[in-house]
């Protein structure tokens, strides 16, 4: 059988992150407009709108993996295809271990960054993939550096849009060769493991730029100073 390519967008958040916004059924809209086949709904330290969109998905033809995007002692990582949020706060290694047990891929965004708490290279020793275009970096150069990492560890290379609001969602995907017509989320999610991956799309336009960090900016004003994605003390 022939493969198919099928567009699944990694790293999407709803509402549910406290720097993002859109509801559930806005980013499955948007998904489905922007031609995807399926989204990680990976909201920052929860998992409770990753599980609604799994019960709406069928009404936006949309497959949905569940997800988080949890914060580690060493930064963010990606826990693809899970159900239950991992600890937050927890080694790297250990929060690996623990997406893994649960049937998850654990990946790492926007690697290197640490403004954005991505995991510094160093602390890479063990994981399934690297996100190796972010579509909110505000340079090439964030991204090809991961894209060079994962390519001298021979790690599966991801594109992510990094969705904070509906109207960004599917800007940038990972194209996944898959072996069946309709794959499941397992038999997606092993393909990606497999390495049947490409980063595809583009990165956010400067006005997205401008809003996202405007945002940002008021919000640290309201909480004190805590960065986005810095789990409360």
């Amino acid at each position: 059988m022939t493969d198919r390519t099928v567009r699944l967008d990694p790293h999407v958040h709803t509402d549910a992150s406290h720097d993002a916004e859109g509801t559930v059924r806005e980013v499955l809209a948007c998904g489905h407009n922007a031609d995807v086949d399926a989204i990680a709904v990976t909201d920052h330290d929860t998992i409770v709108a990753a599980r609604e969109a799994l019960e709406l998905q069928a009404a936006y033809d949309v497959t949905v993996v569940p997800g988080v995007e949890v914060s580690t002692a060493a930064g963010h990582v990606l826990a693809l295809g899970v159900c239950e949020r991992p600890r937050v706060g927890r080694p790297l290694v250990d929060t690996v271990a623990r997406i893994r047990r649960r049937g998850g891929l654990a990946v790492i965004p926007h690697p290197f960054q640490v403004s954005r708490h991505g995991v510094r290279k160093a602390a890479i020793d063990d994981c399934d993939g690297i996100e190796v275009f972010n579509a909110w970096a505000m340079t090439g150069i964030q991204n090809r550096r991961a894209n060079a990492f994962a390519t001298r560890h021979e790690y599966p290379k991801l594109a992510g849009s990094d969705a904070h609001d509906p109207g960004t969602v599917g800007s940038a995907y990972t194209e996944v060769s898959v072996g069946t017509a309709s794959p499941s989320v397992e038999e997606l999610l092993d393909a990606v493991a497999a390495g049947r991956t490409r980063a595809a799309g583009q990165s956010a336009s400067t006005r997205r730029y401008v809003r996202k960090y405007t945002r940002a900016v008021r919000r640290r004003l309201r909480t004190g100073g805590r960065a986005a994605g810095s789990p409360a003390r």
